[in-house]
């Protein structure tokens, strides 16, 4: 069981007591999620034209979002930035210690975050030849997302990335970034919790594993299952404004 933590923006200037409102909701996010995960904590910063802050420590998200390294990630969002990523660890195989065991994961351009466990990880590792930089099995998932070139037509790179999704066996809801096209978010959701809403005034998704932290934050009229599960999502930040929730694809697994 680990966490999910992200706000996918559509890029825009803000006024400075917006950028402050989306820190602080994120950051609370990232502590309500410690519940599902202390061992590490981390979050990954996306913005529009490909460039990555990543952060990762084995701390409890509480700790983590002290240090002055955290306060500085979030400093750096911007006008440009499309994707807050973070995750909270309780870990099933791999030290925590090693950063590469860490979320969010990174294989090649890919920067994504995982809950649940993959069964089959080792045995696909090895019949796909892929690199592996950890020893998690959440890494098989993005080293397949590594081996796609984004097409220009979401619905293609659905249908690329689709057969490749279901030979994984076991639970896996995962949000995953390609540093080629920064501007889409990849959204499965498989057996394990994900709550998502938009706020239109900030043209922005919120996610979080933590269904009773949106309804606090948000109001009760969030709903938990908004987002369909076993569907290959894909957002993209420049049709937020006008999309909302609405995907701008989606393949049945």
């Amino acid at each position: 069981m680990c966490g999910i933590a992200a706000v996918f923006l559509y890029p825009q200037e803000r006024k400075r007591s917006e950028w402050a409102a989306i820190r602080e909701m994120f950051t609370l996010n990232l502590i309500s999620n410690e519940e599902r995960g202390r061992e590490a904590t981390g979050c990954a910063l996306v913005h529009q034209d490909g460039r990555v802050r990543l952060l990762k420590m084995p701390i409890a998200a509480s700790r983590f979002v002290t240090t002055p390294k955290y306060r500085s990630l979030l400093d750096s969002l911007d006008r440009t930035t499309t994707l807050l990523l973070g995750h909270t660890r309780l870990p099933t195989q791999g030290d925590p210690a090693l950063s590469a065991n860490n979320h969010p994961l990174k294989a090649g351009p890919v920067f994504g975050v995982h809950n649940g466990q993959i069964d089959n990880s080792d045995k696909l590792f090895a019949r796909h030849r892929l690199p592996r930089q950890g020893e998690v099995d959440s890494e098989i998932i993005f080293r397949f997302l590594e081996t796609i070139t984004p097409a220009s037509s979401a619905s293609q790179y659905l249908n690329s990335v689709r057969p490749l999704m279901r030979q994984l066996d076991g639970q896996f809801t995962f949000l995953a970034c390609d540093q080629r096209r920064p501007e889409r978010l990849l959204v499965l959701i498989h057996y394990n919790p994900l709550c998502a809403h938009y706020l239109r005034d900030w043209h922005a998704m919120v996610f979080s594993s933590r269904y009773i932290f949106m309804r606090r934050v948000f109001g009760n009229h969030v709903f938990s299952d908004v987002l369909p599960p076993d569907r290959l999502l894909l957002f993209e930040a420049a049709s937020l404004p006008e999309a909302g929730l609405q995907p701008a694809a989606s393949v049945k697994l």
